[in-house]
């Protein structure tokens, strides 16, 4: 990649004039955020005077909100973009069932390389940046097809852009590692991926394998490679709307009890989490089950992410798969999980662009704003808990605290523009003034602030 590809970098001593979206703190009121190094210093009421601030790196943010910047809990780096690529614009859906993606992805595996690896990571990385992206769990497969191919271009990828966004690499097994003709291949080269010292996470997708037998061997095996090697574990599971089915979060949730490693009972400092994703076959528990599993994994490290435009598009087909008739669709209710049941989660986006999920963009805030309606949640209550599930929550279940606005903790935000679209001179321009709008209509205008520093791409 050219040099000039790369994320610009501005040092920051102070936000000027920003109106604080978080909670506790009042929209209305102007504040100045002193930053020393990378970590907040102070924050006090908006000095009205230019000269206070001449010797310092001044933002000027009078006409924004600040709020904790946006995490990706769960997206998939190597995948991105293969229905925006002309390299494989001869892969389209027809059918638009989980068969098909794993089939046009795989064809598109077999022609990754470097450069379109490179090409289209830059593009989602980038583009999330500019959405106010500072945190990431990024997905990159492991197999027979592709080597470490995927791999190597993330690590490359979290070299370019580490003063830009934090890039947690997860080697993934998308392919069965326990079944089929090549799942003993899979599994040596995900046992040789997860010693790499660059990959934080370890995941697998234990429905691919062909039994149940083999399906628990897949999760013994993810959780053995988690504790050997200290790193935290990312299941995709029970993805199906099918009430015959044995649901797995159970018996990966007892499993995990014995495991100290995952416990609540460490550090801040040396948190390791396992996050479930899509659990799809969750939206079929009853009252009963949803207890006993809130009581199960209250001492756990342990996150649900939903997945929401995923699992739509994938859950989401009539039973003649034609248009008419009974149309079931499943995702996890989050806001109900944390609020009712106490249990831990977040939403994200989890591809861009791909057969699983052809429609959609790189802003989380995409997702909580469809949350409102996919949730029912409308009130300001709701829109607080939307914010958090794409920001501090999706931080945290992927291992990073997240204590935006105190003193001593990282300077990291994104900054809104309250004006909205059109012209700056408009004085009929429709401000925002409330996270709540925020979160209803979310604003293109935005600026990305990691550790102190202003990023641009």
């Amino acid at each position: 990649m050219a040099d000039h590809d790369y994320p610009q970098v501005k040092k920051i001593d102070v936000i000027s004039g920003a109106r604080v979206l978080s909670e506790g703190w009042d929209p209305t009121v102007q504040h100045d955020i002193y930053i020393e190094g990378s970590e907040i210093k102070n924050i006090a009421p908006h000095l009205t005077s230019a000269s206070s601030h001449t010797s310092k790196k001044v933002l000027d943010a009078r006409n924004c909100l600040i709020a904790p910047s946006l995490c990706h809990a769960h997206i998939h780096l190597d995948k991105c973009f293969l229905l925006s690529d002309p390299k494989f614009a001869d892969l389209e859906i027809v059918k638009g069932d989980f068969a098909e993606a794993m089939e046009i992805t795989a064809k598109a595996k077999a022609r990754f390389d470097k450069d379109d690896l490179l090409r289209r990571g830059t593009w989602l990385i980038a583009e999330s940046i500019a959405a106010g992206v500072t945190h990431m769990r990024a997905f990159v497969e492991v197999d027979h097809i592709v080597h470490m191919k995927c791999l190597n271009a993330a690590i490359d990828l979290k070299r370019k852009f580490a003063a830009a966004c934090t890039i947690q690499i997860c080697a993934f097994a998308q392919e069965p590692i326990y079944s089929g003709t090549h799942g003993d291949a899979n599994r040596e080269l995900m046992e040789a991926a997860v010693f790499n010292e660059h990959v934080s996470v370890v995941g697998t997708t234990p429905y691919v394998e062909n039994n149940e037998e083999t399906l628990k061997k897949n999760i013994g095996w993810a959780m053995k490679m988690g504790s050997d090697c200290n790193i935290h574990l990312d299941f995709h599971l029970d993805y199906n709307l099918d009430g015959s089915k044995n649901a797995q979060t159970d018996f990966v949730a007892k499993r995990l009890q014995s495991m100290s490693l995952y416990q609540r009972i460490r550090s801040s400092a040396e948190r390791l989490t396992v996050v479930l994703s899509h659990c799809t076959r969750l939206t079929m528990y009853d009252e009963p089950e949803w207890q006993a599993l809130s009581q199960c994994v209250q001492h756990l490290e342990l996150y649900f992410v939903g997945l929401p435009t995923s699992d739509l598009y994938m859950m989401g087909k009539p039973r003649d798969h034609e248009g008419g008739g009974e149309r079931v669709r499943g995702t996890l209710q989050i806001p109900q999980m944390i609020q009712r049941y106490g249990i831990r989660g977040a939403i994200a986006i989890n591809n861009v662009g791909n057969a699983f999920t052809p429609y959609g963009s790189c802003d989380p805030l995409s997702i909580a704003s469809m949350g409102v309606g996919l949730y029912h949640a409308g009130t300001k209550k709701d829109a607080r808990m939307l914010y958090e599930c794409v920001s501090g929550r999706a931080m945290e279940a992927i291992g990073y605290s997240s204590r935006p606005f105190m003193i001593g903790e990282p300077a990291t935000f994104v900054l809104f523009d309250m004006r909205g679209s059109g012209g700056s001179l408009l004085s009929t321009r429709r401000e925002r003034k409330s996270l709540q709008e925020v979160l209803f209509d979310p604003p293109k205008g935005r600026k990305t602030i990691l550790k102190g520093h202003l990023i641009t791409t």
